[in-house]
């Protein structure tokens, strides 16, 4: 069986499926810029759909870096690099994610937000019995990596939770730009 292609729309259409796509969540201009690009006639009926939408107030960068960085802070709990890197996904400029991510996460302090990601990651295995072996250790290593957490920070708040601590100083990184 073979695919339909989307039908290329004009202007008008191009207005109505945007608002339609808007409907459903969120998208910053980058998204809605691609996927618009993909529909239309005419490549210049883009800009002029994305420019309307600014005007409209439907479309605004600033205030979806804002949402997203505080939605992925408080629903997930993630670090400042990964809710960065999940803005470059959403094709938020670099400056911008930067800038939001840092205003978003200006109070907050790191080690209690990496201790509460453990203490819910782990929930149903009791203090005494996390991270006893090497492996365990590790493991919960690269997950608080891949949630966003700055590799000293992790090392030190994971020392505070491990059988033996000592097993960490095999992850022991140097400290990376920017880490304080």
């Amino acid at each position: 069986m073979q695919q339909r292609k989307p039908r290329h729309l004009d202007r008008e259409e191009l207005w109505n499926y945007a608002l339609r796509v808007l409907g459903g969540r969120a998208h910053s201009t980058g998204e809605m810029r691609e996927k618009l690009k993909r529909r239309t006639e005419q490549p210049e009926d883009v800009e002029d759909v994305l420019t309307r939408l600014k005007e409209s107030k439907y479309l605004d960068d600033q205030r979806f870096a804002e949402d997203f960085a505080t939605a992925r802070l408080s629903n997930e709990g993630f670090g400042k690099t990964r809710v960065l890197q999940d803005l470059r996904q959403h094709r938020v400029a670099p400056a911008l994610a930067e800038k939001t991510v840092t205003g978003v996460y200006q109070e907050v302090n790191e080690s209690a937000l990496i201790e509460e990601w453990v203490r819910r990651k782990y929930r149903a295995v009791p203090k005494e019995g996390l991270f006893q072996k090497e492996k365990d250790l590790a493991c919960a290593y690269r997950r608080l990596v891949r949630a966003g957490f700055r590799t000293g920070e992790i090392v030190r708040v994971l020392k505070r939770f491990a059988k033996n601590p000592e097993l960490l100083d095999f992850l022991e990184p140097l400290e990376e730009a920017g880490d304080e």
